[in-house]
């Protein structure tokens, strides 16, 4: 809890970066996209939302690659995967980025001449016409723009200068990044798993649970909070079972009928213990925070959850919540 800064010590939206390593993103807002959501986790109350923004497009303290968001101190790190990823390897995807960008080659050519005049630009605004016949992909659509933009983004030849809304403002890397060393691979590799080490705590290695050497171990405050699907605390499963015999799965893509629990579920956790989970739902168009149900782990004596929701809720804006019918339904798996 102390690594993960989940005892409420930290105050700052920086630091809290640094030390978690990075912020995973998602456009999923069911209740806040996770990036927002694993800082409000940390810092409650006098987290602003607006500060992160501030930090990423005004300040330049942190960055964004690959759908995450990392302090700038580790720009050279992921420099090093950038570079791994333009020289690619001997895996079938490897030959496949390379088949495709061969077969795309003119379109990635026109990417960089129309950013380079005149970006930054969306996507859209790219002059790209997509063939009326064009056929659609499950993950990047129609065309074959979106996915070579992720392809020259991960090869560091394009990156995220800011946004509109939700939508990436596009921009040549050397214009967006500042100049920095390079790594080798296999140092990058190494400094990221040790960052990883330290920000987790404990670790599962081959089926051992392994503690970070110098991370405090003192008792933490019993403060009540949601956690975001995507939080570190519990993203590794096995990691999350073996440290509180919490089982969790991110039900979304599994059908109505066939869920246990709910759409976009949130652990909940009390001090140091993962005590049960809840389904909220943000109405925006109504400014409801609805808590449709609460399901405590076996053991566990149900507590109010009363305060913990009225701060979700004004975090988000809330005008009203409305938890009376999860009241109702309160079960135990």
């Amino acid at each position: 809890m102390r690594a993960q800064l989940l005892d409420g010590s930290e105050t700052s939206v920086l630091e809290t970066v640094r030390q978690l390593g990075f912020l995973q993103m998602d456009p999923i807002s069911t209740v806040a996209p996770p990036q927002h959501l694993v800082l409000y986790s940390r810092l409650g109350r006098s987290y602003d939302r607006g500060e992160l923004d501030h930090l990423l497009w005004e300040e330049h303290e942190l960055f964004e690659y690959d759908a995450f968001i990392y302090p700038i101190e580790d720009l050279p790190l992921q420099k090093a995967r950038m570079l791994r990823r333009r020289r690619g390897g001997s895996l079938k995807r490897d030959e496949w980025t390379r088949s495709f960008l061969r077969e795309h080659a003119r379109l990635r050519r026109h990417v960089l001449k129309e950013l380079e005049r005149n970006g930054p630009l969306l996507s859209r605004d790219l002059n790209v016409e997509t063939p009326a016949d064009a056929e659609r992909h499950t993950w990047w659509g129609r065309g074959a723009l979106r996915l070579i933009i992720d392809m020259m983004a991960g090869r560091g030849e394009i990156a995220v200068a800011g946004r509109v809304g939700t939508h990436r403002l596009w921009d040549l890397a050397d214009r967006v990044f500042p100049a920095t060393e390079t790594l080798p691979w296999r140092e990058a590799e190494r400094l990221l798993a040790e960052k990883r080490q330290r920000a987790l705590g404990v670790w599962l290695e081959k089926g051992t649970l392994r503690a970070y050497p110098g991370i405090s171990d003192e008792p933490v405050p019993r403060r009540v909070t949601f956690l975001s699907p995507f939080d570190r605390l519990v993203h590794d499963r096995a990691r999350a079972e073996a440290l509180w015999g919490f089982h969790y799965r991110l039900e979304m893509y599994v059908p109505k009928d066939k869920r246990e629990y709910g759409y976009y579920v949130l652990p909940i956790l009390a001090g140091d213990r993962i005590v049960g989970r809840a389904e909220p739902v943000f109405d925006r168009k109504e400014r409801v925070l609805r808590l449709n149900g609460v399901w405590w782990e076996d053991g566990v004596r149900p507590l109010s959850l009363e305060r913990p929701l009225r701060e979700l809720g004004r975090f988000l804006g809330a005008e009203r919540i409305d938890a009376q019918p999860a009241a109702r339904r309160t079960t135990s798996p």
